[in-house]
C-alpha cells in the first residue's frame, strides 16, 4: 500500500548556487546533505555505473525537495518546457503571490512574464531556478476552492 509521497527529487548544474536559492530564497531546510563517490549499493540502486554526486534533502513546509548534482556520468542539459514529458515543474502555494514575484525576482529567479491571474480564485506564474528548473508560484484567493483543485479563468 502506498501511504504517500516522501519527496521529489531535482537535478542542478551547480550544487551551490541550487542549495543557497532553495533555502535562503525559498526557505528550505537542509535536513541531510551527503556524497557519494562509485559505490555499488548506490550504483544498483539507481541504475548507473560509477556514479558520482552531491545531495541534499531538503524540508518545505508540506513537502521534501531533493537537489542532486550528478557529476559522473556527465548529465545532459535538458532545458525542459511546461509541455514536454517527465517533470516539467512543480508549484509552491503561497499567500501574496505579488510580493513573492518580487521577492523571487531579487533572489535571481527568472520568470515568464507578469502574474497570471484566474479571476477572482486564483493566481499563477512560471519562472526558474538558477539552474534552469521550472518552478510555479501559486495562489489560492478563493476560499471555495480546496488547495487541490484549480478553476480556469
Amino acid at each position: 500500500m502506498i501511504v504517500g509521497i516522501h519527496h521529489v527529487a531535482i537535478g542542478v548544474n551547480d550544487f551551490e548556487k541550487a542549495l543557497k536559492f532553495y533555502t535562503e530564497a525559498l526557505g528550505f531546510e537542509v535536513v541531510q546533505q551527503s556524497e557519494f563517490d562509485r559505490q555499488p549499493q548506490v550504483d544498483a540502486a539507481i541504475g548507473l555505473r560509477n556514479a558520482k554526486a552531491k545531495m541534499a534533502m531538503l524540508k518545505a513546509p508540506n513537502a521534501h525537495i531533493e537537489l542532486w548534482q550528478y557529476t559522473n556520468p556527465e548529465p545532459e542539459d535538458l532545458r525542459s518546457r511546461p509541455c514536454d514529458y517527465g517533470y516539467p515543474h512543480f508549484a509552491l502555494q503561497v499567500d501574496d503571490i505579488e510580493s513573492e514575484y518580487v521577492r523571487l525576482q531579487e533572489h535571481g529567479m527568472e520568470f515568464v512574464g507578469d502574474v497570471v491571474h484566474f479571476g477572482e480564485d486564483s493566481s499563477a506564474i512560471y519562472g526558474r531556478d538558477p539552474c534552469g528548473n521550472i518552478i510555479e508560484i501559486y495562489e489560492i484567493k478563493s476560499p471555495d476552492i480546496s488547495q487541490l483543485e484549480r478553476k480556469s479563468g
